[in-house]
């Protein structure tokens, strides 16, 4: 990799941009060149270049930028090391192209963010909301998808920041409501497939840690019905969000005619949750589970059931 240092400090931009599609080349034709990268620090390597070459003009720099960016999505994943380019300069250039009309550099933007949110301390992630267009350009990716693996990277992005101890939490998920994400999340919830379902469920458990998050499921028709048929049909992870996000709407609910309680009743969710304690789940699940047997016992007696499997009694927007 010495070759790209090189190109780098020079600022040899057909050089580095030459010696990054040939990496990417390598990484892609075989699993052994791919863990031979990794092992060399190829990717540390990419992001200084990455870095380097965000310090000058956008415009000018682009295509070799870009090209950096697709090698990083082929090898950051594999990289244990984390070597993500995380100057600010940096971020500001990923953003760009995860707001531009190409459709693969918005696909390789995703991908490097997936893996750099998450080490990104608190100041970054502030920055990284606060730049113009970000927090729309990653809906839009799950809003009208391109391809499975940006629209996963996009939810997991997403996931990090609202899950994040971070002051800015709660403003990142008012950015979210407002833009109708939990709508969207609710919507695809319906037929998605287990990952999918698993990192929706994730982002909507931590939207519903705030307030304003809780509110907007209350409002949608589809929150407990999803939410009570995913228990037991998508994976012990899928549980472990459902309950929690249940835990968090009837914990929470202040209106007199009891609210998502009755609801949850009405979709068997007091049967369900007695299944998963008998079946066995997680200390801390059991414990949310436990709770909401209590509360929802309350209003059992006077309630029927109205189970259905397909929706179709659920009034949804569209």
């Amino acid at each position: 990799m010495a070759g790209s240092d090189h190109a780098c400090k020079n600022g040899d931009q057909t050089g580095c941009q030459n010696l990054a599609a040939k990496i990417k080349a390598l990484a892609k034709e075989s699993e052994r060149n791919k863990s031979c990268l990794v092992a060399t620090g190829t990717a540390g390597v990419l992001s200084h270049a990455f870095e380097e070459f965000s310090k000058a003009s956008f415009e000018e720099n682009v295509a070799v930028l870009d090209e950096i960016l697709s090698s990083l999505a082929v090898l950051l994943h594999h990289d244990e090391a984390t070597n993500c380019p995380g100057s600010d300069a940096s971020i500001d250039r990923i953003v760009l192209f995860l707001k531009s009309e190409d459709l693969s550099a918005r696909r390789n933007a995703v991908l490097v963010l997936k893996e750099l949110v998450p080490i990104l301390d608190y100041r970054k992630v502030d920055m990284l909301l606060e730049i113009e267009g970000a927090m729309e350009a990653l809906f839009k990716l799950i809003k009208a998808p391109i391809c499975h693996a940006a629209t996963k990277a996009s939810l997991m992005v997403i996931y990090h920041m609202v899950t994040s101890p971070s002051p800015s939490n709660a403003k990142i998920i008012a950015k979210l409501v407002d833009l109708g994400f939990v709508s969207l999340l609710l919507e695809m919830l319906v037929d998605a497939e287990r990952s999918l379902c698993e990192k929706a469920l994730g982002v909507l458990d931590g939207i519903c840690g705030s307030d304003q998050g809780r509110e907007e499921a209350y409002n949608h028709a589809l929150t407990i019905p999803v939410l009570v048929r995913k228990i037991h049909r998508v994976s012990d992870l899928a549980m472990k969000f459902s309950v929690s996000i249940l835990f968090k709407l009837c914990m929470n609910e202040k209106r007199e005619n009891g609210g998502v309680l009755v609801e949850a009743i009405q979709r068997n969710a007091f049967e369900k949750l007695l299944v998963l304690l008998q079946v066995g789940c997680d200390e801390r699940t059991k414990e949310k589970a436990t709770q909401l047997l209590r509360v929802l016992n309350v209003y059992r007696s006077s309630v029927d059931c109205i189970d259905s499997v397909d929706f179709k009694n659920v009034k949804r927007p569209f």
